[in-house]
């Protein structure tokens, strides 16, 4: 995929390249494929149903894509590894921690960069609330694992009490950027370790997943997923027992789901462009005027969550022909590039809080 413009998208012109249904306010549970993305996909199935696509054609896609997410988050493309979910990436952190090794996590965090501790039963996992996370980190921390934004409420973590309060007790930092990347500017390279899947506000196909390292991080994890693909010669890596891997995060890399990666090149090529800090801008402005809608202090984040234990909110909304998401007993309403005020008018109309802005 060729660049789309010189510069960076304005919020008007990174939209137009997205067509959802009026409503679709669920961006957090998945993004919605870009035109661009429509396009790269239906090329690379037609060149696979010709026969003109095969397995190394697609090294080239893949290490583009590697390297328009390194632009992306800041960070050299030599140190951003490849995978297909986050908690197949987080899994070569566990592996690595003696047993007994302290992890500490959010109250509520999203199960991928939770689980991967608790397999296996050797290390202990605790829990604070978000707010209280960077209080909560101790001498006996070995990783603090969390969202950048938190899944189910759209809450934005203290990175940055949390990164200091890691760094006086020599903790690993593993932040989840899934639910940021796309939607802020983020810089992986504040973080020891970084893991995202990009099917969310990146908007490509499910399969792609990415991590970022530190450099005098990586001898420090395992790769337990290795496969040919982790080589220093992934080619040369698909008989035999010699071992030699890649020796910067490729190590890490799992083998890639082709077509997933033929979309993903696009989308991320397109967020690559765009002016997310004006994204962000965007999608925080529309949250906060439903929250005013709804009568509660606006939140400042682009994701407004609220109790709906029994979901009949929820219920309200899909009657309506709005797609919305129910996470934790709460009702969850993501705002993306492609929302406008018409979306916050036809929530508050939907849930009978009236429809004019």
């Amino acid at each position: 995929m060729t660049s789309l413009v010189t510069g960076r998208l304005t919020v008007t012109e990174l939209a137009a390249h997205f067509h959802p249904a009026p409503g679709y306010l669920a961006a957090a549970s998945g993004g919605v494929a870009a035109d661009v993305t429509l396009a790269a996909l239906a090329a690379d199935q037609q060149a696979w149903a010709d026969g003109r696509r095969g397995p190394a054609d697609y090294d080239r896609v893949v290490s583009h894509t590697r390297s328009l997410y390194a632009g992306l988050v800041g960070v050299s493309s030599e140190w951003v590894a490849i995978g297909s979910t986050t908690s197949g990436l987080v899994a070569n952190v566990a592996a690595a921690l003696p047993d007994g090794a302290e992890v500490l996590v959010a109250e509520e965090e999203f199960t991928s960069i939770v689980f991967p501790f608790l397999a296996g039963g050797r290390l202990r996992v605790r829990s604070a609330p978000l707010a209280e996370l960077a209080q909560a980190v101790g001498p006996q921390t070995a990783v603090v694992s969390f969202s950048v934004i938190q899944s189910a409420t759209g809450e934005l973590a203290d990175s940055d009490a949390i990164l200091a309060a890691a760094e006086r007790v020599g903790a690993l930092t593993v932040a989840d950027l899934t639910q940021a990347a796309g939607l802020l500017p983020v810089a992986a390279g504040r973080f020891d370790i970084t893991v995202c899947h990009a099917y969310k506000w990146l908007c490509a196909p499910r399969g792609v997943a990415f991590m970022t390292l530190r450099p005098e991080v990586a001898d420090r994890l395992v790769p337990v997923s290795a496969g040919w693909y982790a080589g220093e010669d992934p080619w040369g890596s698909c008989y035999g027992t010699e071992f030699a891997p890649a020796r910067t995060a490729r190590r890490f890399d799992t083998s890639p789901a082709w077509q997933a990666f033929a979309g993903a090149e696009a989308a991320v090529e397109l967020f690559s462009l765009a002016d997310l800090a004006e994204v962000w801008r965007h999608c925080v402005g529309l949250a906060d005027e439903l929250c005013r809608g709804l009568g509660i202090e606006p939140r400042h984040q682009a994701i407004v969550s609220w109790p709906d234990p029994d979901g009949c909110q929820l219920a309200a909304l899909t009657a309506a022909g709005i797609r919305a998401s129910g996470r934790a007993g709460r009702i969850r309403i993501a705002f993306a590039v492609w929302n406008t005020g018409e979306d916050v008018s036809a929530v508050l109309a939907a849930l009978g809080r009236g429809g004019g802005r």
